[in-house]
């Protein structure tokens, strides 16, 4: 654990803290970041940010609040997750949540907009969910449609126990298997059975998705920034569906800490890394300016969309911010679908460009979330390589069925930005003190 305080701050006393081993390159390169930004270690409890792990979370910022022997926070500290984040970052929880807000809607009558959250492939949580699985299977196979379904582990990350069946017998036995660990008192844990994106789509006949940054300063209000990089993540083996192929992560799971174990790996040559900018020329070069537009678009409504599904159910503790990171992934008919949110997105860096993209990440980061209270409580539209998609009580608003027209993937000119909003900053400083005195 890192603890510090803010160097001269404008009014009081300012600090941050920052959890975690830093194995995956965060600690440092936040701590980076924040010294950068004017921030000094400390020991105490005099701090203002605190970039915390979920485990620190759940142990400290407990539901029921200080009344359940939770941390008491001051006015002014904020921490890096909501207190029950999971109702998104858990994908059981995730797939309850959009169902539900779906179903919500139908009942409504408001058909168009339940459409809307048809953004998550048709998933069930197993065990519990084991016969509507099986009725949902068996309805398939009678129309005749190919059918895949991907077993994940509802708490694991980086493609860890993950594996594709095809066959009812598979799960049957999966399903027996289970029952005998749990009987034997074995360490066992739920799945979410999600129906394959058997038709994903393709470039240079490989498969990969998307991973995106999304920053939630407040659910009520609802105040969410997306930020214009990303990058899509490859397969390093062309894509097909043989038989043998099913069990093949490096066909199938598109997570770079699976892709960069495979004997044709080679990083002098690829990361297997594209930046999203990179994909949009493509999808340009491929099927004109409209349509790579609209494929931008809609991925921008589906987070927008993924965070109004759990936004009642989100403990909004004014305390909390958090930066989510989102695996989405587009079929051939160019419809973009949610895989996953993360909630701690990794932020190890193997390339320069990947460096790059993280530190100007938690800069932009840190500057949203304004603990200097540069923007008066008031969201800019832009924060270096942040846009505001959407605030409820402000000025960018998404409609629904409307066209949002989305910055990502756009050119970007953040460190002109940056300098441009710190012109700004300073400009308005010297009008308040001018009229103080």
């Amino acid at each position: 654990m890192a603890l510090a305080r803010r160097a001269a701050p404008p009014a009081g006393e300012g600090g941050w803290a920052w959890e975690g081993s830093g194995s995956d390159g965060g600690l440092g390169r936040g701590a980076q970041v924040l010294k950068g930004k004017g921030w000094i270690e400390t020991d105490g409890d005099d701090w203002d940010i605190f970039y915390a792990d979920v485990g620190w979370i759940h142990e400290n910022i407990p539901y029921a609040g200080a009344a359940s022997g939770g941390l008491r926070l001051s006015d002014h500290q904020r921490v890096n997750h909501f207190p029950n984040h999971v109702e998104l970052t858990r994908k059981d929880l995730m797939a309850k949540n959009l169902k539900r807000m779906k179903r919500a809607l139908e009942k409504d009558g408001r058909l168009e907009e339940a459409e809307e959250y048809d953004i998550l492939p048709t998933s069930y949580n197993l065990p519990s969910e084991y016969a509507l699985f099986v009725r949902s299977y068996k309805d398939i196979k009678q129309s005749g449609e190919q059918q895949l379904w991907i077993m994940k582990p509802i708490g694991r990350a980086q493609g860890k126990g993950i594996f594709i069946v095809n066959k009812l017998s598979q799960m049957e036995a999966w399903m027996k298997e289970r029952g005998t660990e749990k009987a034997d008192n074995c360490c066992y844990e739920d799945y979410v059975c999600q129906r394959y994106i058997h038709n994903p789509y393709l470039v240079c006949g490989r498969k990969f998705d998307m991973r995106l940054y999304a920053l939630c300063l407040s659910y009520v209000p609802l105040k969410v920034y997306l930020y214009r990089e990303g990058f899509a993540r490859f397969t390093s083996a062309r894509y097909n569906l043989t038989k043998e192929s099913l069990q093949n992560n490096f066909i199938h799971l598109t997570n770079h800490a699976i892709q960069k174990h495979d004997v044709a790996y080679d990083p002098n040559t690829t990361d297997l890394k594209w930046p999203i900018r990179n994909f949009k020329l493509h999808l340009i070069g491929e099927h004109g300016q409209e349509v790579a537009d609209k494929v931008y678009d809609d991925i921008q409504k589906l987070i927008i969309h993924s965070l109004k599904a759990v936004q009642n159910t989100i403990i909004n503790d004014k305390h909390c911010f958090e930066m989510y990171g989102y695996d989405i992934m587009i079929d051939e008919n160019l419809k973009p679908w949610l895989i996953e949110v993360n909630a701690s997105p990794s932020m190890s860096a193997d390339t320069d460009t990947d460096r790059k993209l993280k530190t100007g990440l938690l800069e932009d980061m840190f500057s949203c979330v304004d603990m200097e209270n540069n923007f008066g409580g008031v969201c800019p539209p832009r924060v270096g390589s942040f846009d505001l998609i959407h605030d409820e009580n402000g000025i960018v608003k998404s409609e629904t069925l409307s066209s949002v027209g989305s910055n990502l993937g756009c050119c970007n000119d953040r460190e002109r930005q940056n300098r441009t909003m710190k012109r700004q900053i300073r400009a308005a400083a010297n009008r308040q003190a001018a009229t103080s005195r």
